[in-house]
């Protein structure tokens, strides 16, 4: 009955291997906390925006590699004049540990209505918030 187990257990081995070859990551990286803001500091933190605002969305990165990719996706889910679920902007960044923020701004004054930045972490969605113009 050894010979089976040691059969299995090399068979695992090369299965792991193998995936790790083929590009598998095991990142412990991971979004903490994250919150909007009216200013880049992330001082001033709330989910209502006026017209002529810029938004700042904040995610605190923790046991990441140098590498991690973060990227943030803006859209307009009901929004004036706007068809519904538009995609604003996709903003990609490189980091490691620390508190990272996408900013959006618009040189005109932003529709009343609702809106969400979804945030990946390494291409899987981590974290979505949302928030109004009003």
């Amino acid at each position: 009955m050894k010979p089976n187990k040691l059969s299995i257990m090399f068979g695992l081995l090369a299965v792991l291997l193998a995936s790790l070859a083929c590009g598998g990551s095991f990142s412990t990286a991971n979004i903490s906390e994250s919150w909007m803001a009216t200013d880049i500091e992330g001082n001033n933190r709330t989910t209502v925006f006026s017209p002529e605002d810029d938004f700042y969305a904040f995610v605190d990165l923790q046991n990441a590699p140098d590498d991690t990719q973060l990227r943030a996706v803006w859209t307009a889910i009901n929004a004036a004049d706007t068809e519904p679920n538009l995609v604003i902007n996709e903003t990609e960044y490189t980091s490691s540990d620390q508190v990272v923020y996408f900013q959006l701004f618009n040189d005109q004054l932003w529709p009343a209505g609702s809106y969400k930045v979804e945030v990946y972490l390494n291409d899987t969605l981590a974290t979505t918030m949302t928030f109004e113009v009003r």
